[in-house]
């Protein structure tokens, strides 16, 4: 189970679909490995232990029965604690909300429970998302998980470090003016602010809600993709909901065919404190909040 807890979302999601394992197990793998390494982390402020295992074996259960399954159907996953959630603890890391339960889901989470994955927990964040280290959450810091004595970026560094450290293999982050990509940059992760509208922000404690967008945070771009596909659609709930149609993110990200794609390279983007063009990646980690290689998760 050390192995598959280690592969990306979508081939454990090929696993539970080969039948190699079952999302009762997987999502056990994952609740074992945030007691043996979280405590060190700091990344959840609550695990929902029983929720998670009950929903991963209703899963089990419709696929025996041949139910036609969403493809990521059994994957657990892990949601930022400004994002709230009906039966389960949704703090925004402060202590002023410490104990509250929400008597709903944020649209997300409903298309999450859903799709059938289990909800493992609550990650860590800054204070209503007001930081970008978490590091000012009144629960306590996360670190990252490259390095204890760096931080994993913020607000969302509890969903970063735990998808980075293996504890889940897709998290939910929200990000204002970086606190998904940030994190992402430091822990090793994937992080993508969607646009705006195209992710319902209904259920998301707001920071800047004119700013605010809730996205997957991954280990691949397939995986955010994938996610990314899940949780984008029109709300009526959401007075800013794009009616967009969901575009294919995911075939998108598996297409090796690259003829005609054009990059923009941003010429701000040179001269002193960036790295030449030509640098190796290790040479760009000099800042202390940046994630060193990886060489100590354990």
């Amino acid at each position: 189970m050390n192995d598959i807890i280690r592969r990306s979302a979508a081939a454990q999601a090929s696993a539970l679909a080969a039948g190699e394992v079952s999302s009762e197990e997987l999502t056990r793998a994952h609740l074992d490995r945030i007691t043996a390494v979280d405590g060190d982390l700091n990344a959840f402020l609550h695990v929902n232990t029983d929720q998670a295992l009950a929903a991963a074996k209703d899963v089990d259960s419709r696929r025996a029965a041949g139910e036609e399954l969403h493809g990521l159907a059994g994957v657990p996953i892990a949601v930022k604690d400004v994002v709230v959630t009906e039966g389960q603890p949704t703090t925004a890391g402060s202590k002023m909300l410490e104990g509250w339960i929400p008597p709903y889901d944020a649209t997300l989470v409903a298309a999450l429970r859903k799709a059938g994955l289990p909800l493992l927990g609550k990650t860590n964040m800054d204070e209503f998302a007001m930081g970008s280290s978490t590091e000012t959450s009144a629960f306590g810091p996360t670190r990252n998980p490259w390095d204890r004595d760096r931080i994993p970026g913020g607000s969302g560094g509890g969903s970063a470090a735990a998808v980075g450290s293996y504890e889940a293999p897709l998290a939910i982050g929200t990000d204002t003016g970086g606190s998904i990509r940030q994190p992402g940059a430091v822990t090793g992760t994937v992080g993508v602010k969607p646009t705006y509208g195209s992710v319902s922000r209904y259920g998301l404690i707001a920071m800047a809600s004119s700013l605010d967008q809730a996205g997957p945070v991954t280990r691949t771009v397939e995986d955010s993709a994938l996610l990314h596909e899940l949780m984008a659609g029109h709300d009526p709930l959401d007075s800013t909901s794009l009616t967009d149609p969901v575009g294919a993110f995911a075939q998108a990200a598996r297409s090796k065919d690259v003829k005609g794609l054009r990059v923009g390279v941003i010429e701000e983007l040179e001269g002193e404190g960036f790295a030449p063009r030509s640098a190796p990646a290790s040479t760009s980690r000099s800042s202390s909040s940046s994630a060193p290689e990886r060489r100590s998760c354990a």
